[in-house]
């Protein structure tokens, strides 16, 4: 196995491939670097002198400006490299993406929707409109496990913090949620469970659910009945009755919409996992399906990339207002649009945000976009999608479950059990993680380094996801991991 990678033929910097010792006589491909100092695996090594000022560069594009003198086989991290990045930009759209062949859809067993919409699974679930009453739906769902079972694939709560004190923007956007998930496919039967005093009531979220089918939804006040719990039971019995008539039935690929994030990244993720989640992606999209790429602040630097990948002016000038707006967002609190990497992508490799970016943006593979959505903007295009959200993990990922993703495919080279509204498959960026968190992670894209060719991880995960979406348990459910968690954008009243 090599121990160093150039991504790039331009890259003055390589990755190390696992832990290096000072000394070590590294060929790279294009000739051989003596390490300086210990290379921890994920880390980046300099292939050759870098002068102070001079860009660093690592796939194909400057991942920041060196800070001082780095000579070659030097590490190169925090202590010497310092991000380039700033607040809003001027851009252009230079269209280069290749023609994608169509491929024929393949299938899996799903459950069709009055709607004509496939849900990868058949769960009751029970949906707070506030705060106030994550309690009594917590209470619900777990009296309600019994109904579980046969047809049924679980009972979850989705409790959370808002539906009140909030005020324009901000509170639409829990409606929205909200409303998007009580019309998910995935949910078999909901319960819309209220208070009766909220701002964000079920009579204000119903206009934001349009058509729905209401054998499906049940409503409930709880100021409005003796016993909550009672009537909150009654009610979900007549959906699980209905639910037990639910069977499993062919669906075409194309109907798949799958969610693409990372968390936890380390120095691997845009080596292994983050273009093998690429080649599925562009697999689906061949075959007619959809993905949805979202945490815009991790594509600050890479974002010239995606915007050259629009189909037309209208989505190109679409994705700018998506980073600036962004941005903007950042500025308006005084924060700085760089304030990333985490502490453990940093421990993992990653240095500045550019570097983040341009190993998150490998998720979407080389296919053209077809849609840029605004935060709880339900998907209408099949294709490549880009989505408004930040990059928190359970934020971003419950953004993909409301925009209508029916399973997540999330990287980590750190490690993560989480789960959010929807499956959410767990694919590791290095063989030791895989091997440490077997009870977390679903997918081993480390493999690549082991001799497998991205295409073979590319063809395994999409025979993985069709399995997924026919009902095969993703670890998060087997541990009985769900939540939720709503962008919150405004003032607390």
């Amino acid at each position: 196995m090599k121990e160093l990678v150039q991504i790039r033929p331009q890259d003055t910097v390589a990755v190390a491939l696992q832990p290096l010792a000072a000394g070590t006589v590294c060929d790279w491909g294009g000739g051989t670097v003596t390490l300086r100092t210990d290379i921890p695996m994920g880390h980046k090594a300099a292939l050759r002198d870098i002068r102070k000022g001079e860009a660093v560069i690592k796939y194909g594009f400057p991942i920041g400006e060196a800070t001082e003198d780095i000579p070659a086989g030097a590490h190169v991290h925090t202590h010497n490299l310092h991000t380039l990045l700033s607040g809003e930009k001027e851009y252009s759209w230079n269209p280069t993406f290749p023609k994608q062949e169509k491929q024929p859809a393949k299938t899996f067993q799903g459950y069709r929707r009055k709607n004509g919409r496939p849900g990868i699974r058949n769960e009751l679930w029970i949906i707070p409109t506030v705060g106030c009453v994550n309690d009594v739906a917590k209470a619900l769902a777990r009296d309600a496990q019994r109904l579980a079972g046969g047809s049924i694939d679980g009972v979850y709560a989705f409790p959370h913090p808002y539906g009140c004190s909030q005020l324009e923007d901000d509170q639409d956007n829990t409606r929205k949620v909200l409303a998007a998930l009580a019309t998910h496919p995935n949910a078999g039967g909901v319960l819309v469970l209220g208070l009766g005093c909220e701002n964000s009531g079920i009579e204000q979220i119903k206009p934001w659910m349009g058509e729905y089918d209401a054998s499906r939804v049940r409503f409930l006040v709880s100021q409005e009945v003796e016993d909550e719990h009672e009537a909150g039971m009654a009610l979900l019995e007549e959906l699980a009755a209905r639910m037990r008539e639910d069977r499993r039935e062919p669906c075409g690929a194309d109907e798949l919409v799958v969610g693409l994030k990372c968390g936890g990244s380390d120095g691997l993720s845009g080596i292994t996992a983050n273009p093998a989640i690429g080649v599925f992606s562009d697999r689906l999209t061949a075959m007619g399906g959809t993905t949805i790429l979202t945490e815009v602040p991790e594509m600050f630097g890479a974002e010239t990339i995606l915007m050259d990948r629009c189909g037309s002016e209208e989505l190109f000038r679409k994705t700018v207002r998506l980073i600036n707006d962004f941005k903007a967002y950042f500025e308006s609190y005084h924060m700085p649009v760089y304030e990333n990497p985490s502490p453990g992508n940093k421990a993992g490799g990653i240095t500045t945000l550019e570097d983040k970016a341009l190993g998150c943006t490998q998720k979407s593979g080389s296919s053209e976009v077809k849609g840029v959505l605004q935060y709880a903007e339900k998907v209408s295009a099949p294709g490549l999608n880009l989505l408004t959200s930040p990059g928190n993990d359970l934020v971003a990922s419950t953004a993909l479950a409301v925009s209508g993703a029916q399973m997540i495919l999330f990287s980590t080279g750190r490690g993560t059990p989480f789960g959010c509204p929807v499956p959410t498959l767990k694919i590791a960026t290095n063989s030791p993680l895989a091997a440490k968190k077997a009870n977390w992670i679903d997918f081993n894209a480390g493999r690549l380094l082991d001799g497998m060719s991205l295409e073979e991880l590319g063809a395994e995960l999409e025979e993985l996801v069709l399995a997924t979406a026919g009902g095969k348990l993703t670890r998060n459910e087997q541990n009985g991991f769900h939540d939720l968690a709503i962008f919150k954008q405004g003032v607390t009243l």
